[in-house]
């Protein structure tokens, strides 16, 4: 479509030499008192224009934001670039290469399907700990990842020959997220537009929940499903409604012994609390010019753990000197700067905006704290840890085994006693905090003082640092502090996720086993940002977030029955106790070690060759060709039965008659108990599959890894080993009950799914509050569609995967305020009905949908649920059978 330019905004901006086309807000009424966020949708808006689905309607409604109102009215964001990783990005590139297939058998041009807007992929998801604590454990674990995912990183390479404006960055380079900081982030993107270049802020979404990273840059951006980047990527605008925004004001200064970890956690319980569900979060006021660009990033990359859409700064000095510390060009710095002081863009504290709520953190006041054991917004300050220990072990071990433990002797001699509350996994990691210097060269001054101590780790804790990017060892071993990281064997041992993404790897046998047998609940600590159930290690009950340095101090405890101010981490060779804040270091040593290890040199450096990879790389054979050549007997790759017997026209909606319930779930049921993550085991039906298809136990990587085959995934969905599904009395794990079968008897969720759908009986899900929140799994989705879901009925959903289930196809319901399943009395041993659905077919989306619930004795439960299509693209989406569909038929068309 055409740019309409109803405000006669177009004009040009010259930079030095340099002329940009650009759109000016100052062309509309009322765009300089907006956020910072919300001018940078209205550009948005007013460069696509198109008098369609743009109209000159929605620029008025965005320029007059009333900043009081809840949102009801819809835009289309159309994001300037897709950033992905390679869990989440494989499906998308899978999806990709079917669609061209498709386009094919519609009898299209498969060349037409590429990316639109530039695409990222950053290979971090794949690197598992299998090695650590020794010098040669980073290039063991790069080995064994590629031995795991050759056939992937061949998939990857044959996208990046195959299709325009999509790039890999391979494995071992870093963090998706820092190295969008650190590399990909534009700020202000120049792009040439019909002949000429044209300058506009760089907004993006991701494949990742903690895409917000990029907000500490002013960059506005957020996670999306992986359905959405898709649509993103093919040029598809994302619908949203105008947010509401909160001002959130920083004063004072951190003190010091705080990091910036604490303050993340600090203000991850301060929003948790007001609620900011599907808001911008905006930092302003004096105080923001003070916060370094690292801890900007740091906050900003915890906006999912709030629960808010973006959590954005604004552009100013510091964030030009961090562009040039990065080693970006001066012409691109000089972009930003005039660019953003021309669009009312550039930071002033002293105009004071409206904001719809507004909340206030005084930073001295920010105490040293953790969190856990379940959840990121469980916050504990240091000093109440071991009480608040003392309290949480009770739901994790039996009464009156609360400091139970178990003798164990290792091959190479160590021997220890394993108590309930050892700290069996101690990992810095995550982009969270490596990005971050200030933490990392706390962690690495600790360790210094720890060894001139005499301290050591204690002999069963899984120590690992994988950094986010290879500048950090960079700074570390021009620092010196490589080798007293290593003397508490805290070796680097890989470029990626890592532990926060479940990829901590085995624990030693002697170690699991002891665990295993006893029924010990033990811990893990690392730098990360998620410790949900059951997602670091199968082996750890109890998972807790802490900066880096207090990693390494809980290595040293090694267990979280600690109290760090009043027991001694040891003795010196004197014999005289030595106390964490004997060995912690002070604001002015980080600072100093910051000044002398840290240079611009550094980034170009390791950026300058980012997408070339090593030699792993360099020699994987890669398939050519514009459609790809699926290998049948691929256990990775393989083609999705999404297009399957699809038709230029969409068959119209029907109501839903006759379906069961396949799950009934309670509260803040995450996308990790949905979707397939982690590892898993020889006797669960995806373990049970791929034996069948000859893969060995030693060799079935995880679920993130074989996300490009469906076959796999639909096997794991539900499959979480804590999911608790009411069917079942005190059972965990991916079973429910079986109503084809007499008497009902208990299965696995996926044996079900397939005899309900040889049956033809639809399915569909209960749910508490807050559905699907956690990181924005596609295959929460794509799984609950290929299992045969129709529709989720839930007292609240997590914004992502609503719209993700609506880009599959799947019915989000809401039960109205004040019901739930508990209180219409349903046990989800009833037959549902759903009728209403069928009005979408007129161009229509009510309101509500009327959902009879029939019990076995024949007596009936009727209720309105609210249909949460909120968009009018929404059901366009829904009404072709998903996003994809919907995108591939008008494309042929």
């Amino acid at each position: 479509m055409s740019n309409v330019d109803s405000f006669k905004s177009k004009g040009t901006l010259e930079v030095g030499s340099n002329s940009y086309e650009i759109y000016r807000l100052s062309a509309v009424e009322g765009s300089e008192k907006l956020p910072f966020s919300l001018k940078v949708l209205l550009e948005n808006l007013l460069r696509t224009e198109d008098g369609a689905n743009i109209t000159e309607g929605h620029i008025k409604a965005l320029a007059s934001w009333d900043p009081s109102a809840e949102p009801d009215t819809e835009i289309q964001f159309t994001p300037a670039r897709v950033v992905m990783q390679d869990f989440t990005g494989v499906p998308c590139i899978v999806d990709l290469a079917t669609m061209r297939e498709a386009v094919k058998d519609l009898g299209g041009d498969p060349s037409k399907i590429n990316p639109l807007a530039p695409a990222e992929l950053v290979i971090d998801h794949s690197v598992q700990i299998d090695a650590f604590g020794s010098a040669d454990a980073m290039e063991r674990n790069m080995d064994i990842e590629y031995q795991r995912n050759g056939e992937r990183y061949q998939f990857l390479r044959w996208g990046q020959t195959a299709f325009d404006d999509f790039k890999v960055v391979p494995p071992g380079m870093g963090i998706v997220h820092q190295v969008n900081i650190e590399y990909l982030a534009r700020v202000v993107m120049a792009r040439e537009v019909d002949g000429v270049v044209r300058a506009y802020p760089d907004t993006l979404v991701g494949t990742d929940s903690h895409t917000t990273m990029v907000n500490g840059l002013g960059v506005l951006g957020w996670g999306v499903g992986g359905i959405e980047a898709e649509a993103a990527m093919l040029g598809q605008p994302v619908s949203m409604l105008i947010p509401r925004v909160v001002g959130f004001k920083l004063s004072g200064e951190i003190p010091a012994g705080v990091t910036a970890t604490d303050v993340v956690l600090t203000i991850t319980d301060m929003l948790r609390q007001h609620g900011v569900v599907g808001k911008f979060v905006e930092f302003y006021g004096k105080g923001v010019s003070a916060v370094p660009l690292a801890n900007r990033a740091t906050i900003g990359n915890m906006s999912p753990e709030f629960g808010s859409t973006a959590a954005i700064f604004p552009i100013d000095q510091v964030t030009l000197d961090y562009l040039r510390l990065t080693g970006r060009s001066e012409e691109q710095i000089a972009l930003v700067e005039a660019y953003t002081k021309e669009q009312g863009l550039w930071h002033d504290p002293e105009v004071e905006v409206e904001y719809s709520e507004y909340l206030e953190l005084d930073l001295s006041t920010v105490v040293p704290s953790i969190s856990g054991p379940k959840r990121p917004q469980d916050r504990i300050e240091l000093t109440d840890a071991k009480s608040q220990f003392a309290k949480d072990i009770h739901n994790y071990a039996q009464p009156g085994e609360e400091a139970k433990s178990q003798p164990v002797s290792m091959p190479d001699g160590r021997e220890f006693e394993l108590r309930n509350g050892a700290v069996a996994i101690a990992s810095i990691t995550s982009c969270t905090n490596t990005s971050n210097p200030s933490v990392m060269l706390a962690a690495g001054l600790l360790a210094r003082k720890a060894r001139e101590k005499g301290l050591n780790s204690k002999p069963w804790v899984k120590t690992s640092i994988a950094p986010g990017s290879k500048v950090v060892t960079d700074y570390y071993t021009k620092a010196g502090l490589i080798e007293d990281l290593e003397a508490l064997n805290f070796f680097v041992v890989g470029y990626g996720c890592a532990t926060c993404i479940g990829n901590s790897g085995p624990l030693e046998d002697e170690i699991s086993q002891a665990i295993q047998e006893q029924d010990l609940s033990v811990t893990a600590v690392l730098s990360g940002n998620r410790n949900f159930e059951g997602r670091i290690s199968p082996d750890v009950k109890m998972n807790y977030l802490a900066s880096p340095p207090l990693v390494i101090a809980y290595a040293l405890a090694g267990t979280m029955d600690f109290d760090f101010e009043n027991q001694p981490l040891g003795q010196d060779s004197e014999g005289a106790d030595v106390y964490l804040k004997d060995i912690w270091p002070s604001p002015e040593e980080i600072q100093s070690v910051i000044d002398s290890s840290i240079d611009t040199e550094m980034f170009s450096n390791e950026y300058g060759t980012i997408f070339d990879g090593d030699a792993r790389w360099q020699q994987l054979d890669t398939p050519e060709g514009n459609t790809f050549a699926w290998d049948p007997k691929s256990t990775y790759v393989r083609k999705p039965t999404y297009f399957e017997g699809m038709t230029l026209e969409p068959a119209p909606v029907s109501d839903i008659k006759g379906a069961r319930v396949l799950a009934k779930l309670g509260d803040s049921v995450t996308t990790d108990h949905i979707s397939p993550a982690g590892s898993f085991k020889a006797d669960t039906p995806a373990g049970k599959y791929l034996i069948e298809n000859g893969v060995e136990r030693k060799d079935f990587n995880s679920y993130g890894s074989r996300r490009g085959n469906h076959e796999v995934m639909i096997r794991g969905t539900f499959a979480n080993i804590r999911l608790q599904n009411q069917l079942l009395d005190g059972v965990q794990g991916g079973f429910t009950r079986d109503f084809t079968l007499e008497g009902a008897p208990q299965t696995t969720i996926y044996d079900a799914s397939q005899n309900y759908q040889a049956a033809g009986i639809p399915l569909v899900v209960l749910g508490g509050k807050e559905y699907g929140s956690g990181s924005s799994r596609d295959w929460a989705a794509k799984g609950t569609k290929l299992l045969g879901v129709a529709a989720v009925i839930a007292e609240s959903f997590e914004r992502i995967h609503r719209s993700n289930l609506i880009g599959m196809g799947v019915l989000p319901l809401q039960f109205a305020a004040g019901e739930s399943a508990e209180t219409l009395g349903l046990d989800g041993t009833e037959v549902f009905d759903i009728a209403g659905v069928e009005e979408l077919n007129n161009g229509t989306t009510p309101k509500t949908l009327k959902v009879t619930a029939t019990k076995a004795d024949g007596s009936t439960t009727s209720f309105d649920a609210v249909l949460r299509i909120d968009t009018p693209g929404e059901a366009d989406y829904y009404r072709n059978g998903g996003i994809l569909q919907y995108v591939l038929r008008s494309l042929v068309k």
